[in-house]
């Protein structure tokens, strides 16, 4: 509980500073800022699953608000941008496959899981269960989070003039108490009956499609107060820097050199699908950008949310990243091992 109490702190005073600096997107920026220093020079620090999970019930709960009749109309005109997904998919992991275990020395268990743009948790798992190196997983992973969630904002405000600092809602004392209510429900209820079913992503898929179902049924009008989008960013932040605690200088060397390093590919080939897009008149640029950017559901949901972007679009983009990645990725790792072994 120190080590929690201690990543607290640390995460309030990176809003704070932020705040005092004028700095964009300080609830979430903040404390991704602040623990990262922190882990850095060596403070121990730690999180609560429970109480990360928890706050991504809220951000299913605002897509889910969002998915009225009218926006669910506008799904079928999304299968081109949706098929070019497992395209995007496929180069990220024939790229980063090579670099991983060519230039930067990395088994192929390693190299496979580090490159493939999945949840933390389920890329972790199966690369345990494929002999991986876990820790260098997980250092590579969060990396790739971090960099995205930080690079993004200064996209969106230099490219497109988005409005950072517009509040993610109302606040709570605009919103009926009843509202509040069925969102609690929809966000427990949900949450907990996904996981019971197996569901990946469960902290934000469960809530999203219980409240999608409440909201159609017309028995939800408000999304999610302002105050709880802040707590979201302030904990999904914090979990995002407390993942480097205990890093030591060889780590920082090796795993964060090669995490950087292919978060510049990344970048590359989103900006490269996002111009493609753009360009063929499929949606627009901003949109393409959040939805194709490879980084966390959790973190690219807080973002689409700010500037206020087509949510049923870019979620709709990142939920089909997720199934193919834990769908295609151990299959895919598997025909791979078995054609090495035969040779």
């Amino acid at each position: 509980m120190i080590r929690v109490a201690t990543a607290m702190v640390v995460a309030a005073a990176g809003v704070a500073l932020f705040i005092a600096l004028d700095l964009p997107l300080p609830w979430l920026l903040g404390p991704i800022f602040a623990c990262l220093v922190a882990a850095l020079a060596g403070v121990p620090m730690g999180g609560i699953k429970l109480l990360n999970d928890s706050m991504r019930t809220i951000l299913g709960v605002a897509v889910g608000a969002t998915l009225t009749p009218a926006v669910l109309g506008s799904f079928p005109s999304m299968w081109p941008t949706l098929l070019m997904v497992p395209i995007m998919v496929a180069c990220i992991g024939l790229i980063g496959v090579p670099f991983f275990q060519r230039l930067c020395g990395y088994d192929f268990p390693t190299a496979y899981y580090a490159a493939m743009p999945g949840g933390l948790q389920d890329m972790i798992l199966f690369g345990e269960e494929a002999g991986a190196n876990v820790r260098t997983l997980s250092l590579i992973h969060a990396t790739r989070v971090l960099v995205i969630v930080v690079a993004l904002p200064f996209l969106l405000k230099g490219i497109w003039q988005a409005d950072l600092s517009q509040p993610p809602g109302q606040p709570a004392s605009a919103i009926p108490i009843a509202e509040l209510a069925i969102m609690a429900a929809c966000a427990l209820i949900g949450w907990r009956g996904a996981k019971w079913v197996g569901l990946f992503g469960a902290s934000i898929l469960g809530p999203l499609i219980l409240t999608a179902i409440v909201t159609l049924a017309d028995g939800l009008h408000y999304r999610p107060p302002a105050e709880a989008i802040w707590a979201a960013q302030f904990f999904i932040g914090m979990s995002i820097g407390t993942k480097y605690a205990g890093i030591t200088m060889d780590e920082v060397r090796r795993d964060l050199a090669a995490g950087a390093g292919f978060c510049l590919i990344l970048m590359v080939l989103t900006l490269m699908a996002v111009e493609a897009i753009y360009t063929l008149d499929l949606a627009p640029g901003m949109e393409a950008l959040l939805a194709f950017a490879p980084g966390g559901q959790a973190e690219l949901t807080v973002l689409a949310l700010i500037v206020g972007a087509d949510m049923a679009f870019v979620v709709a983009h990142h939920v089909l990243r997720i199934f193919v990645v834990i769908l295609g990725a151990p299959i895919v790792a598997r025909l791979f091992r078995d054609d090495a072994s035969q040779r």
